[in-house]
C-alpha cells in the first residue's frame, strides 16, 4: 500500500527514525548521498521542433538551498555541466532558503543568494545561464536575488521570454517566478507566436497542469527534491504543495512534455535517501521526416 504523504512533523519524525540507521548504509549511504551529484541524460521529443534544434542540449539545475552543506554538491554540479559544453544551461529556482515557519520577508535569507550565484557563475554553456526563481527566492527577497544572479551573468527570467534564433528558425525560453506569485502565463507568452516552439520553466511542476492548455512544448521545474527521503516500494515521505503529481523524471501532460528535477539542495534535513542529488542534461529531438 502507497504511503500517503505527511505533514511536517511527521517527515522529521520519519528522518529522525532513518537517520537512527544510518549505520547500515555506512560510506556509500546517508553521509554521503547528500554531498553527490548524478547525471542524468534525457532525449526529449518536440513536435514542433525545428529540425535545426535536433540535438540541442539543456543543463537543468535546480533547488540549490544555498548552506553549508549545499556548497559540495552545486560545485560537483558545475563541473559535471561544464564537462558537457550544453548549448544552455537553465536553473528552476529555490537558490536560497527561508525558515519553515516564516509569514513574512525573510531579507536575511536572501543574502544567501550572492555565494550561491557565485558559484554559479561558473557554468559554461554556449548560450548562458538562465533562472526562474522558486517559492523561497520570492518568499526571501525575489528583486534581491535576482539582482544577485544577474550581477555574475546569470539572466532571470521573470515572466518573460528570451529567443534563441538557429538557421532562421526560433526556438522560445520562457520564464515565470514561483507560483506562490500568481505568474501571469499570458504575459509570459506575449510575443510568442503560437505556433513556434516553445520551453517553459516554472519551479513547481504541478503548473503543468495549467500550462497544457496553452502552446507550450516543454516545462522543467523542480521544487519536489524528490521528497527527499523516498523508500522503494513506499515513495517518498512528504512532498511540498505543487509538486505531488508530477515529483520526478520525465511527464506527458497532455500535449505538454514536462520534467521535474529533484534537486542539489535540502531543506529542513541534509539528508537524502534514494534522491541523489541531479544534474539533467536534455538533449531535444525534432521530428524525423517521412
Amino acid at each position: 500500500m502507497r504511503l500517503a504523504y505527511l505533514n511536517r512533523r511527521k517527515f522529521l519524525l520519519a528522518a529522525g527514525i532513518v537517520s537512527a540507521s544510518a549505520l547500515a548504509f555506512g560510506e556509500e549511504g546517508l553521509v554521503r548521498e547528500p554531498s553527490r551529484a548524478v547525471l542524468v541524460r534525457v532525449e526529449m521529443p518536440l513536435a514542433r521542433l525545428p529540425k535545426a534544434f535536433d540535438g540541442f542540449t539543456i543543463a537543468h539545475l535546480s533547488d540549490f538551498h544555498y548552506d553549508a552543506f549545499s556548497i559540495t554538491p552545486i560545485q560537483k554540479a558545475v563541473r559535471i555541466v561544464n564537462r558537457l559544453n550544453p548549448d544552455l544551461v537553465v536553473l528552476t529556482g529555490d537558490f536560497v532558503t527561508t525558515p519553515v515557519f516564516s509569514t513574512h520577508r525573510e531579507p536575511e535569507a536572501a543574502k544567501a543568494a550572492v555565494p550561491c550565484a557565485r558559484l554559479l557563475r561558473d557554468l559554461r554553456s554556449r548560450l548562458g545561464s538562465f533562472a526562474v526563481l522558486g517559492n523561497h527566492d520570492v518568499a526571501a527577497d525575489p528583486h534581491f536575488i535576482a539582482e544577485a544572479l544577474e550581477a555574475q551573468g546569470i539572466s532571470v527570467l521573470r515572466d518573460r521570454s528570451q529567443v534563441i534564433e538557429r538557421e532562421q528558425t526560433r526556438l522560445w525560453l520562457c520564464g515565470l517566478d514561483s507560483i506562490e506569485t500568481h505568474p501571469p502565463l499570458e504575459k509570459s507568452l506575449r510575443g510568442v507566436p503560437s505556433n513556434e516552439c516553445v520551453v517553459l520553466c516554472i519551479h513547481e511542476p504541478d503548473f503543468a497542469d495549467r500550462v497544457s492548455c496553452y502552446p507550450v512544448d516543454l516545462q522543467l521545474s523542480g521544487h519536489s527534491h524528490g521528497g527527499q527521503i523516498s523508500i522503494p516500494g513506499i515513495g517518498p515521505f512528504w512532498l511540498p504543495a505543487h509538486a505531488r503529481k508530477y515529483p520526478r523524471g520525465q511527464y506527458r501532460v497532455g500535449g505538454l512534455s514536462l520534467y521535474t528535477n529533484i534537486g542539489l539542495g535540502t531543506v529542513r534535513i541534509p539528508m537524502r535517501v534514494n534522491c541523489v542529488p541531479e544534474v539533467t542534461l536534455i538533449t531535444l529531438r525534432a521530428p524525423i521526416a517521412s
